[in-house]
């Protein structure tokens, strides 16, 4: 799998090999789902700013407000698909949220890089049976890669 990463938010340096550390992050998020993507399939982490989030946001869902994270799945069957997606991260939402959930922002934005993949590969949480289903994911994911339970106190609030 070709992992894209673009840092577009200077404020995201302060995340050491952030880089390195997303892509981490997906191949673990991959592992732990069990999805069959196509051989040699590609998919991108950007992590930009509050104004671009909201931007895209507003353009796509309809909701001129930041929010943390935001997939864009490609269509098709993941078998398929030569392109999986793009999941997109703005760095003052996830640092406030972290901040106010008492995470280390290392955590919480694993969670956030963790969730807009299982976005990209099919998880939803529209309903109560899918949270449950795209959360107990995420807490396997998260203790995996050595953070705690993103859930412990409740949902992260505002994960798309």
């Amino acid at each position: 799998m070709e992992i894209d990463v673009n840092v577009a938010a200077p404020a995201w340096r302060r995340v050491v090999d952030l880089e390195d550390f997303a892509k981490q992050c997906v191949r673990q998020s991959l592992a732990a789902s069990g999805a069959a993507l196509a051989p040699q399939c590609e998919l991108s982490v950007t992590f930009c700013d509050d104004a671009a989030i909201r931007a895209l946001n507003a353009e796509w869902r309809g909701r001129d407000q930041p929010t943390n994270v935001l997939s864009f799945p490609t269509p098709g069957a993941l078998e398929h698909k030569p392109l999986l997606g793009d999941v997109i991260i703005a760095y003052e939402t996830v640092a406030r949220e972290a901040e106010e959930q008492g995470k280390l922002l290392r955590a919480h934005t694993a969670h956030m890089v963790a969730h807009g993949f299982l976005h990209l590969i099919g998880y939803d949480h529209q309903t109560a049976a899918e949270a449950e289903r795209m959360e107990s994911l995420e807490r396997k994911i998260a203790t995996a890669l050595g953070f705690p339970d993103p859930y412990a106190d409740g949902p992260a609030g505002g994960a798309n």
